[in-house]
This record gives structure tokens, C-alpha cells and sequence, in this order.
């Protein structure tokens, strides 16, 4: 019938090169949402407060009791299966809490009451579902929730309810494309995490931003014999190279060269699909994650039923 459209009519007419102008077109996009998304990470970084910190004296007793601390943070993240963007901010959050409140040696329990609330504000902020406080504990005390949640409190007033910090792990993506330039080995994922969980436990994290841990850990994955030289060179071929300090940068590398990562506790085999070469994109800056590949997801609003304008470390209703 007149009118009627055939089948040859129903068809697609681009050729070839039509498809390949899409396909470029589409990659540019990416390009630039991706610049877009690594500027804002590196504005809400400095915004957040990293820099070197004098007030923050580390003695030897501290230096020993936040190494504890963190060991236990690392392993209660493997318990409950949270990512590692929370065991790293959970980190930030009791470094800049001793570095404003400091803790002396009578207070040896305070330290893991504070380890306790920063790993479950952390969670509160990244993960999906979060154990209750009562599931919280520990080796030598053990606290009701009420004093957790009384120290999280403290933990809040203190570091004056900024919690949104941004991890290393949100810039990986950003560093491995633009440093590696076929795709990177298969070991290199998981031996960028645990150089970067490593380093946790070696520096204060208040005084190096996230970015300068993440493109130490990016380059000493690739290369582990760079000069200062070569490493600066290095950082010279990658865009928004201004936003890093360079010494900063260096200084963390050489830590990590000096790390004996089998001697750690940390898995050699990287598993976790959020932290896979094809989910490292920045994807969900606006939505106030440190995170950098869970897309989507909910998390808990830091909300609490009662207020409490008790400034002391609580100290009730432990059992040591």
C-alpha cells in the first residue's frame, strides 16, 4: 500500500565513521566530566583543613598506642567487611582529634574508646549498613554503647561536625590514567591499596593531603627506583600537577620505598570490587562521599537523639 514504509526504511544509516565520531564524542565527555570531578576533589581537599601540624607532639607511648589503634580499626574493617575509604577516614578523624585534643599516657583506654567512635562515625558516613555500637569491641575494655556514643559526640563537637573529608582512594583513578600509559599490571590495584593503608600507620594524615598519599602510592606501584628527579618529571606530565607539593609528594614515596609490606597485616590480593581498575572513577563528588566508586548509595545521617554538652573523655562503665 501507498504510504506504507519498507524494511530498508527501518534501517540505521550511519556508517562506519559515524560510530566512530560518536565514540570520540562520547570520550571527550568523559574527559572532561572527569576533569571537572578530579578540580572539585582537589577543592573540597583544601578545603578540609590538610597541612602540617606542629601542635601534634608524638611521643613514643603515642606513636605505640595509635599504632594499636589503627591495627584494630584495620582488622574491625575486615570483621564487618567496610570499605577502605573508611578505615582511612576513620584514621583522619582521630588524627585531627589528637591533633586538637591531645590524650596523655593515664589515658591508655581513652585511645581505643576514640578508635571505636572514629571507625563508626567513618561508617556512618560510607558504608550502606552499619553495626550497632554494642557490636563494637575490643581486646583489653569494653564499653556500653552509651560511652561510645557520648565519645562520638565528643568526636563531632571537636572536629566541628566536618566530616566529609575526601580519601586517596578517590584519586586513584585519576592518577593510574594518567600515569600509566598502556593499563596497569594486574597486581597494581592491590599493591596501591596497601601501600596507601601502610603509610597510614607511618604519618600523621592531617599533615598530607589524600592526593599526595594516592600519587606516592600510584608511582611507587609503577616504578619503585625513582630519583627525585625522575619522580618530578613524572608529575610534570599530568594536568592540575599545581595543586601537589611536590616535596610532599617525594617524601611520601620514600617512606613507602622503606616499608616492608610483608610484614604487614594486610591482604596481598585485593578482591574488593569498589577498588577494581574499571570502578576507580570519580563519579559521585556532589553527593559529599570521600568515596569514589560508590555510586548511589545511602548512607546514615550523623543524627543523634540526645545532646550531650559534656566536653570530658566518658570514662564511665568500662571494663579494662
Amino acid at each position: 500500500m501507498e504510504g506504507d514504509a519498507s524494511l530498508s526504511d527501518l534501517l540505521c544509516l550511519e556508517n562506519e565513521a559515524c560510530l566512530e565520531q560518536k565514540k570520540v564524542d562520547e570520550n571527550s565527555y568523559i574527559a572532561v566530566y572527569d576533569e571537572e570531578c578530579i578540580q572539585m576533589l582537589f577543592d573540597k581537599e583544601m578545603s578540609f583543613g590538610f597541612q602540617k601540624n606542629e601542635s601534634l607532639v608524638v611521643t613514643n607511648w603515642l606513636k605505640y598506642a595509635r599504632l594499636e589503634a589503627i591495627t584494630w580499626i584495620l582488622k574491625t574493617r575486615a570483621v564487618f567487611g567496610f570499605g577502605f575509604q573508611t578505615a582511612y577516614l576513620s584514621v583522619i578523624y582521630f588524627d585531627q582529634f589528637l591533633s586538637r585534643r591531645p590524650i596523655d599516657s593515664e589515658q591508655s583506654w581513652a585511645m581505643q574508646l576514640l578508635s571505636m567512635a572514629c571507625l563508626s562515625l567513618a561508617a556512618k558516613m560510607e558504608e550502606i549498613e552499619v553495626p550497632a555500637l554494642s557490636e563494637f569491641s575490643a581486646e583489653e575494655c569494653n564499653f556500653e554503647s552509651k560511652v561510645i556514643q557520648r565519645m562520638e559526640l565528643l568526636v563531632l563537637n571537636t572536629l566541628e561536625w566536618r566530616m566529609s573529608s575526601i580519601t586517596p582512594f578517590a584519586f586513584l583513578h585519576f592518577f593510574t590514567t594518567k600515569m600509566c600509559n598502556e593499563s596497569p599490571p594486574g597486581h597494581f590495584v592491590s599493591e596501591t591499596v596497601q601501600l596507601i593503608l601502610a603509610i597510614m600507620r607511618e604519618i600523621n594524615l592531617m599533615e598530607h593531603r589524600p592526593s599526595v598519599v594516592a600519587a606516592a602510592a600510584t608511582l611507587r606501584a609503577l616504578d619503585q627506583s625513582l630519583t627525585r628527579k625522575a619522580l618530578e618529571c613524572r608529575m610534570n606530565s599530568v594536568s592540575y600537577c599545581g595543586f601537589l607539593e611536590l616535596e610532599d609528594v617525594f617524601t611520601c614515596y620514600n617512606i613507602m620505598q622503606k616499608l616492608e609490606l610483608e610484614k604487614l597485616d594486610i591482604p596481598k590480593s585485593i578482591n574488593s570490587p569498589e577498588l577494581s581498575p574499571t570502578n576507580l572513577r570519580a563519579t559521585n563528588v556532589l553527593d559529599g562521599s570521600s568515596s569514589s566508586t560508590s555510586v548511589g548509595t545511602k548512607r546514615k545521617r550523623l543524627t543523634f537523639n540526645k545532646s550531650d554538652n559534656n566536653q570530658d573523655i566518658p570514662n564511665e562503665k568500662r571494663l579494662c
